[in-house]
């Protein structure tokens, strides 16, 4: 993934999938596991395009595997 001049610094830009595939675990790029990083703090909507996600390159382990469970 490219990095984002506006993302902050320790952060990656991800974009979300249109649709998501229905896998078990969702994938890391799942729309649904990059709304449920932003509500836990790990990741950051860019303004500009909703689609876009800065998220931090330190999640813990744990956080993930909570965030991508279906």
């Amino acid at each position: 993934m490219a990095k984002n001049p506006k993302a902050a610094k320790g952060a990656k830009l991800a974009k979300a999938k249109k649709k998501c595939c229905k896998d078990k675990p969702r994938c890391a790029t799942c729309p649904v596991v990059l709304m449920r990083l932003e509500k836990m703090g790990y990741a950051e909507r860019d303004a500009d395009k909703p689609r876009r996600f800065a998220v931090d390159t330190n999640v813990p382990k744990k956080v993930m595997l909570i965030a991508r469970q279906r």
